[in-house]
């Protein structure tokens, strides 16, 4: 499936965009160099004698220099439940380097930043009764591990119903979505394994696999031909000093890619792993409920058997309005992963509530609340999704990702841009998200839009009509004309909205 942008800026803008770092590093260190000649160094403060400075001054001059100057468009508080619309607390303007105050006054804006694909997180007809029910009867917490005395009969029931939606013999439940991969992969790779990850994989499995004290490889972000182009050199070279053959390969793939709004190419994936004997970890936390005709994923999406992935994870914390995170496979690795896991063994469980949540969730997305809203909510997400994307091109933006996924970066390039298009969503009742380094390289500053189920046709038209005055205010059509390509492909031809 074709993605409908590109990262490569136009070269007047990649020009303009290098300027703009150039001037803030080039001012930046200048005033440090100022305020060491003047001051001696740390703002006339002196350390503690005896003592090394616990914070050195050239280790965050990002920090300092530029976050600090637009750090008013980050972190925003909010005082409502995120459904389609919110209240953000509104906050002092920005003063330099002092902290950001609220004011007391809260913004209604339409959410456009949280991963709430399904709308579950807000009141639900179905769900929050349970959800109630549960906290009365179990409890806020466990206050205990899974191993110890956190686990009650809803842990059960969660984990029995995840692997029956995924067609897997077993799963295991994490009180926390990054944990899931932080925790779970240093088990499933350690030394002698190869790891063969994704080049813009999500930094909880950057982390678990650092912690694995596995071999790792990184292939181009979603090229199948890349990826076995790698395998076929660390197979042929062996294990480094040794030429000892890997005790395993392991390849790392994501579903959707939070920051490129990209599917994995999963069917040509599936065929290599194949090919090469490896096994597959998916990492679903933002494909799992949002994707697929009755919302189990990639795989449903892209018609992959899930027999084919070796082991599955995923989130709660997007489709299923809770906490925590999964992982599912064979019978034989899950009781090995409760057996060894430290997240298992000594972190708190899930909350009775929040493990009601997730079942309520499912429940409605199976149909087995004895309504057809389950499937009314995944149509609603894709055509809601499809509906803005192609909105947005023919407005002249570069939007990153796949047809069908809710997730789009709409990118920005130039810093500068960052937070005035903030700021002034923020003023036109509008939260976005917007990212820049050092979470993207330093050309492809971008703002992420998150679409839900509950967003209604209007919401979407209105953004669209903040989106338009954007364009022009920020200058941010790319192209003299859409993506049209894009907006001929037949995925879009039979799925998109009027």
């Amino acid at each position: 499936m074709a993605g409908t942008g590109t990262l490569t800026p136009p070269l007047f803008v990649a020009l303009a965009t290098y300027a703009s770092w150039m001037v803030l590093f080039l001012f930046g260190h200048l005033r440090d160099f100022y305020r060491k000649k003047i001051y001696g160094g740390r703002s006339a403060k002196k350390e503690k004698e005896g003592y090394a400075p616990i914070r050195q001054d050239y280790e965050d001059f990002y920090t300092r220099r530029m976050y600090y100057r637009i750090h008013d468009t980050f972190n925003r508080p909010i005082c409502s439940a995120p459904d389609a619309w919110i209240d953000v607390m509104e906050r002092t303007p920005v003063d330099g380097q002092k902290p950001l105050n609220l004011t007391g006054n809260t913004l209604r804006c339409l959410n456009l930043g949280s991963y709430n694909y399904l709308g579950f997180a807000a009141q639900d007809k179905y769900c929050t009764p349970r959800v109630e029910g549960v906290l009365d009867s179990l409890g806020w917490a466990g206050c205990s591990a899974r191993a110890d005395a956190g686990t009650t009969p809803r842990h059960e029931e969660l984990e029995r119903l995840i692997a029956e939606f995924l067609g897997k013999e077993a799963a295991v439940t994490c009180g926390m979505g990054f944990a899931t991969n932080s925790a779970f992969i240093p088990l499933l790779a350690g030394r002698g394994t190869l790891v063969v990850s994704d080049a813009l994989n999500h930094s909880s499995i950057v982390a678990g696999v650092r912690g694995s004290g596995a071999k790792v490889k990184v292939f181009d972000h979603n090229e199948p031909a890349h990826l076995e182009a790698v395998l076929r050199a660390a197979i042929a070279e062996g294990q480094p000093r040794t030429g000892r053959p890997w005790k395993k390969i392991v390849i790392i793939v994501e579903g959707i890619y939070s920051m490129e709004g990209e599917m994995a190419r999963l069917k040509e994936i599936v065929a290599i792993k194949k090919k090469y004997k490896c096994y597959l970890y998916l990492d679903e936390a933002h494909s799992i409920g949002a994707l697929g005709d009755g919302g189990r994923g990639v795989c449903e999406q892209l018609g992959v058997d899930t027999r084919d992935i070796d082991v599955m994870m995923g989130t709660f914390t997007k489709s299923f309005g809770s906490c925590g995170g999964y992982i599912a496979g064979d019978a034989g690795l899950i009781a090995y992963l409760r057996n060894h896991c430290p997240a298992h063994l000594y972190a708190t469980a899930m909350s009775p509530p929040a493990v009601e949540m997730v079942i309520s969730a499912l429940h409605v997305i199976q149909g087995r609340d004895g309504t057809g809203r389950g499937k009314a909510k995944i149509k609603q997400l894709r055509d809601n999704s499809n509906y803005f994307r192609r909105r947005l091109l023919e407005l002249g933006y570069d939007v990153l990702g796949d047809w069908d996924s809710p997730v789009m970066p709409v990118m920005l390039f130039n810093p500068a841009k960052l937070p005035a298009v903030s700021r002034y969503a923020l003023s036109r009742g509008l939260a976005i998200v917007v990212v820049g380094f050092p979470a993207t390289p330093l050309l492809t500053a971008r703002m992420r839009v998150c679409i839900s189920a509950s967003h209604s046709k209007p919401d979407l038209d209105y953004a669209l009509e903040v989106f338009e005055e954007l364009s022009d205010r920020c200058h941010l059509k790319y192209s003299e004309e859409p993506n049209k390509q894009a907006l001929r492909s037949s995925k879009a031809s039979h799925l998109l909205t009027a």
